[in-house]
């Protein structure tokens, strides 16, 4: 616990940010990084953690993962930011906050390194891993050319059903659908599903994520099948060595650790922003075929990619794929056993550290950790847990960007794509010079 004047009063003013929700991601990000300042004893970085082999173990080569949104990917994202912490990676963050234009795609003028001693000062990344919409030629452009490039999907009828639970009040035609409820005294996801046509623009860039979301994230036309669409699944086959599966999390963890060389130790986790069992809607017969039907490319983009999983783990092994992901249940749950006191914590009983960011409309459920942790595992178990806004300011001030978040250097000369060059390709912005 936070102890002083000073720092209870920052306490203060989190707690009343927290409880009206304000919109600003700016300014929490900012309260977030004094707070991480506060706990960084915490977060000391914890180089006795690693076990006896991981000295002779090869360094995972350059990855980019791409979080679609509301696949569970935010857990696959905490297991990069603790690798990537642990290796001293150079990660590629937005310029501002935890993603990168998003839902626009202009990536490269939103990536910005600096590193702080310590940490590798390279003219390539290691790790991105941030929100993005995925554009592969600026992706290539940014990564080196030995990227493992890799994502996940999962069950569209449940990734709809999240986004929806997640984004009603910031997706256009989920707020009018939610407007309409109020009149109708129905549910707004059943309000929308009657008629989604009726709320959806698709001329709205906002309105990205009301229909087949997945393939929207993907960079793939999502408003309807096109005769492109044969193509763009085989380039994204091409460019993803493996695309993981939320409903065979587990599995899908054993194979990115094949790929990866990493073992159950490293991928060992707690299931992160998830929702309370009151914000998650219970779907009837009729309500999934709904979804289905107006989500019918995200079925057919993770139909596709299913069959391709089953392949891999097929070349990889049934019978051994089933014995690795049971050692990975084993290492998960001895770690949440040393640091997990209770899960599922409502955001109001948990400190300002480890409460994920709330919304409108969906609660948001954390994590409260054992006492008398030792000072190593305090530092693992915090990390483990730790959602990803607060992992983004922790990593920011890491690697030198701390002040990048109140100020902004001036351009210097313009390169390629309109991007500005600060002197010695410190930071790079957009032709407009604005964050994300």
């Amino acid at each position: 616990r936070f102890t002083g004047t000073s720092e209870m009063t920052l306490l203060w003013l989190s707690r009343q940010l927290w409880r009206h929700r304000v919109k600003g991601l700016l300014v929490t990000l900012v309260v977030t990084v004094v707070l991480m300042l506060l706990a960084i004893q915490s977060l000391q970085p914890d180089s006795t953690r690693g076990h006896p082999t991981e000295s002779k173990r090869r360094r995972p080569p350059p990855l980019a993962f791409l979080k679609i949104h509301k696949t569970g990917s935010s857990t696959v994202q905490n297991l990069l930011f603790r690798l990537g912490e642990k290796e001293k990676a150079a990660f590629a963050f937005p310029y501002y906050t935890y993603q990168f234009a998003y839902p626009e795609r202009p990536l490269l003028p939103q990536v910005a390194q600096r590193q702080r001693r310590g940490w590798k000062c390279a003219a390539q990344f290691d790790i991105l891993c941030s929100h993005m919409r995925l554009d592969l030629a600026q992706l290539r452009q940014v990564m080196p050319q030995n990227t493992v490039f890799f994502t996940l999907l999962r069950d569209p009828v449940r990734t709809f059903e999240s986004v929806f639970s997640y984004f009603t009040a910031t997706v256009p035609a989920f707020a009018q659908a939610k407007a309409a409820a109020a009149v109708a005294r129905k549910s707004a996801l059943s309000v929308f599903l009657e008629s989604p046509e009726s709320f959806w623009d698709p001329g709205e860039i906002r309105n990205g994520l009301a229909k087949n979301p997945m393939c929207f994230d993907l960079g793939l036309n999502s408003q309807g099948w096109n005769a492109s669409w044969p193509e763009d699944l085989a380039q994204l086959e091409d460019a993803f060595q493996l695309v993981m599966i939320a409903e065979h999390f587990d599995e899908s963890l054993v194979l990115l650790g094949a790929l990866l060389g990493l073992d159950h130790e490293d991928l060992a986790y707690v299931r992160l922003n998830a929702r309370s069992a009151g914000s998650v809607a219970t779907l009837d017969e009729g309500t999934v075929g709904r979804l289905r039907s107006w989500n019918a490319l995200d079925v057919l983009l993770y139909d596709f990619f299913l069959q391709l999983f089953w392949e891999k783990a097929e070349l990889y092994g049934l019978d051994r794929l089933e014995r690795d992901a049971a050692l990975l249940r084993e290492a998960a749950e001895r770690l949440r056993q040393t640091c997990v006191a209770r899960r599922g914590v409502p955001p109001g009983d948990l400190e300002d550290l480890l409460r994920p960011w709330q919304t409108d409309t969906a609660t948001v459920v954390g994590y409260e950790l054992r006492a008398n942790l030792s000072q190593q595992q305090q530092g693992r178990c915090v990390r483990l847990t730790l959602p990803e806004l607060q992992y983004h300011a922790h990593l920011y001030f890491l690697q030198g960007r701390l002040d990048s978040l109140f100020t902004r250097p001036p351009p210097v000369d313009k390169g390629e794509h309109g991007i500005h060059l600060h002197r010695g390709g410190e930071h790079l912005r957009g032709k407009d010079g604005r964050g994300t």
